[in-house]
């Protein structure tokens, strides 16, 4: 079943970040997981608050993005986003194509 991981984003030290962007794409790729949105347009139609960045990434299943996540190759980058921004990641389990 797919997984979902939300990501809202604000950065405050935008060189750092930019390394961080150069990273990431690469260690997606072992776990299927592939942007869906990176950082485009966003607006709060209800509630409270405008993101300042968001990104979503589609992953083949929630155990593969939580394998991202900790994986060696995803360490340096997380480091640098930890550093550059303040971000909350939500993973949401996706619905099974042939229920929609």
């Amino acid at each position: 079943m797919p997984a979902y991981l939300l990501v809202e984003i604000e950065i405050h030290s935008p060189e750092e970040y930019e390394r961080y962007k150069t990273l990431t794409p690469a260690s997606l790729a072992p776990f299927g997981g592939r942007f869906l949105a990176r950082g485009g347009k966003a607006e709060t139609v209800e509630g409270e608050g405008q993101p300042a960045r968001v990104v979503v990434v589609e992953f083949p299943s929630m155990e593969k993005a939580r394998q991202w996540w900790s994986s060696p190759g995803y360490a340096e980058a997380k480091l640098i986003r930890q550093r550059a921004a303040k971000t909350r990641m939500i993973l949401v389990e996706g619905i099974n194509p042939q229920q929609s």
